[in-house]
């Protein structure tokens, strides 16, 4: 089922970090695509999403956007998980759980955002400990299901509340909001979801934002991420398949994603919904490998892998 095309085994690929001769618990991170994009409920061509990536990695430099190199970050690329959902799903959940029992930070690039389910269940099943979630994106996903499929991209974090180390809302935080689905509402009434809207990160600041979740997730020794790409304003990133005006700055993001992974302990992170086919120029592709370089870049910091400028 695991699956390496030609870019995955290029030592190039990944800002020329990747190491395709390397074990999994021998590199500083490992980074896998799922190409499946049969989970959305409008748009699709997120699928196309990981080789595209992949592909536009070997002429960019590892570098932060402060000038911080981290050139001798180890990464193992371990291709794609394709075939059937069910049997790549279940393929994915067994990957993800032996790399966290073995403490090997991960990155996954989807893929429409129903792939970040697997990926968290694997998280679940390795670990014996409650454990945060933050949904960084511009719907809720907390449908129970969308069309009939509770396996939709509209049902990530609905699954993942019935994991046995989610104990309750408290274990998400949400960030970028501005659409809400009809059932989506009526759970969340009554309930104390933690989260802030695209309105709340402009109006309170994104700093402030940052902070107030930083202090609600450091409870928790291990935290996943998850980044819908369409957290950010189509102006930023159009080619995803359900854009929602009103969205983060790229510069809001940035600020986001330094501040997170530099205050809690990410274990792993994805950023799924880039969807090459709806956006010519690419942005929102090029906006997900910033992100990535990023996430990366202070994952080398704590490990004493980065060089300052």
């Amino acid at each position: 089922m695991n699956h390496k095309n030609e870019n995955a085994t290029k030592p190039e690929t990944w800002f020329g970090l990747n190491k395709p001769e390397a074990k999994a618990t021998d590199v500083d991170a490992v980074i896998f695509g799922i190409p499946y994009d049969g989970g959305v409920s409008y748009r699709g061509g997120a699928a196309q999403a990981p080789d595209l990536l992949r592909a536009n990695t070997d002429h960019a430099t590892p570098c932060t956007e402060r000038l911080d190199y981290f050139d001798d970050f180890a990464v193992l690329d371990a291709g794609n998980f394709e075939g059937e959902r069910d049997d790549a799903f279940a393929e994915v959940q067994g990957y993800v759980e032996m790399l966290v029992r073995n403490g090997v930070r991960f990155t996954m690039i989807g893929g429409d955002h129903s792939v970040t389910i697997p990926v968290e269940r694997g998280v679940n099943a390795a670990l014996d400990e409650p454990f945060g979630i933050i949904h960084i994106d511009a719907h809720m996903d907390l449908s129970y299901e969308l069309e009939g499929d509770p396996l939709s991209h509209g049902s990530t974090e609905q699954r993942a509340l019935e994991m046995s180390n989610i104990g309750s809302e408290k274990n998400l935080y949400f960030i970028g909001i501005r659409s809400i689905e009809p059932d989506e509402f009526e759970f969340s009434r009554g309930r104390n979801i933690q989260v802030k809207t695209a309105y709340d990160c402009y109006h309170e600041g994104i700093e402030a934002v940052a902070d107030d979740c930083i202090s609600k997730m450091k409870q928790f020794n291990k935290v996943y991420l998850t980044f819908d790409i369409d957290a950010l304003d189509p102006a930023y990133a159009g080619g995803t398949g359900t854009p929602q005006f009103g969205g983060l700055t790229s510069r809001m993001a940035m600020t986001l994603v330094q501040k997170l992974f530099t205050e809690l302990n990410i274990i792993g992170f994805d950023i799924v919904e880039i969807a090459p086919p709806l956006d010519d120029s690419l942005a929102s592709m090029y906006a997900g490998r910033k992100l990535l370089t990023e996430g990366w870049g202070i994952w080398a910091k704590n490990i004493g892998k980065l060089k300052q400028f």
